[in-house]
């Protein structure tokens, strides 16, 4: 049995209000919401696909394409915003090439943006695979983003 259906078995019977936890459940799994995983939850609660979508799109919490091998999250948090976090984010998309919620194709990097990461004092923050790094500028991420890339290309990739 696949991790998506031993979660959808931990939820027999279940209707809409079981919808969240579903969600949470198979991205804690799989690491995104598929098409297939959607629609599979559609079928299981006899909800439109278009509605669990609608959901999903809602909170921020789900994303619907995997996380890249090097996850850059950037607060967008008053302080953080204040402090310059929007000169880091653009930077960060004009590097990767890509735009919030989006994965490289080769899957090495990805990007998304939080409204709060409780950081505040060490603010403008950033997050890369867990780990917090505070009072990030342009030149820092840069030098972040050219160290993965090093290692990568360490790694024969």
């Amino acid at each position: 049995m696949n991790d998506m259906e031993a979660v959808l078995k931990k939820h027999p019977r279940a209707g809409r209000d079981a919808l969240i936890p579903i969600l949470q459940e198979v991205q804690e799994s799989q690491g995104y919401l598929s098409r297939e995983a959607v629609t599979r939850i559609s079928k299981h609660l006899n909800l439109p696909a278009a509605k669990i979508y609608g959901v999903a799109t809602f909170y921020n919490q789900f994303r619907f394409q995997p996380k890249g091998k090097y996850h850059f999250t950037v607060c967008r948090g008053t302080a953080c915003h204040v402090k310059g976090s929007n000169r880091v984010l653009e930077m960060a998309q004009k590097m990767l090439k890509l735009k919030p919620g989006q994965t490289s194709r080769d899957r090495l990097f990805s990007l998304e943006t939080v409204a709060c990461m409780g950081a505040c004092g060490l603010s403008p923050v950033m997050n890369l695979n867990g780990e917090f790094y505070a009072k990030v500028t342009p030149q820092k991420l840069v030098k972040i983003i050219q160290e993965c890339r090093e290692t990568e290309s360490k790694n024969g990739h």
